[in-house]
């Protein structure tokens, strides 16, 4: 069985999530711009979505979407990342736990309802373990409404290949809308360092 790769980090360094915290809190102090996905999914969505952010970290994209109306719900395995996003971003709702059972994390929280859309940033779909991947996608097939769509970004090149997360999507009964290049929806192609997959259950 594989080992999930942000959980090993930790393992690693115990000082990794302090470290991951402080970081973002010197980006958005420095003005860097932090809201990228946050444009992206709030364009997708009417107003009052019910969004699910899947590996929500420090609440920076979920926490944003909320303060816009919507009604976000985040999941992280860390706990240190769920106590800063509960004190950054009160308006949202955080739980700890693993997105490898998201329906089973959801419904133990009375979170049981649909969401309109999922979106998973940061380069979280590539610290699963690989026995947490299809997981993954299918609880996220489980808990999008039949019209919803989710959103994930990372990076190509980083232990997860294009092809094989489609077709583990496709498998979970998800197939994409669209595939872009950046979260400012250049177009994806053979030579992109980056992938934003918009999915829709098939």
């Amino acid at each position: 069985m594989s080992t999930n790769r942000w959980t090993s980090a930790v393992e690693q360094n115990p000082g990794h999530s302090a470290w991951y915290i402080e970081r973002f809190r010197k980006m958005a102090a420095s003005g860097a711009d932090l809201a990228g996905e946050v444009r992206f999914v709030d364009a997708m969505v009417g107003r009052g979505a019910r969004v699910l952010d899947a590996g929500s970290g420090t609440g920076r994209v979920g926490g944003r979407l909320a303060a816009l109306g919507h009604e976000v719900v985040g999941v992280d395995l860390d706990p240190a990342l769920v106590a800063e996003a509960r004190a950054q971003f009160p308006d949202a709702t955080w739980h700890q736990g693993t997105i490898a059972d998201l329906p089973g994390v959801l419904a133990a929280a009375g979170q049981d309802a649909p969401f309109d859309a999922i979106v998973c940033v940061g380069n979280v779909i590539t610290f699963l373990a690989d026995d947490e991947r299809l997981p993954t996608l299918d609880g996220f097939a489980r808990v999008l409404a039949p019209e919803g769509r989710a959103a994930l970004g990372f990076g190509a090149g980083r232990g997860y290949a294009v092809a094989d997360f489609l077709d583990d999507a496709r498998s979970a009964g998800l197939v994409p809308d669209q595939l872009l290049g950046t979260w400012d929806l250049r177009p994806f192609t053979e030579d992109s360092d980056f992938v934003v997959a918009l999915l829709r259950r098939a």
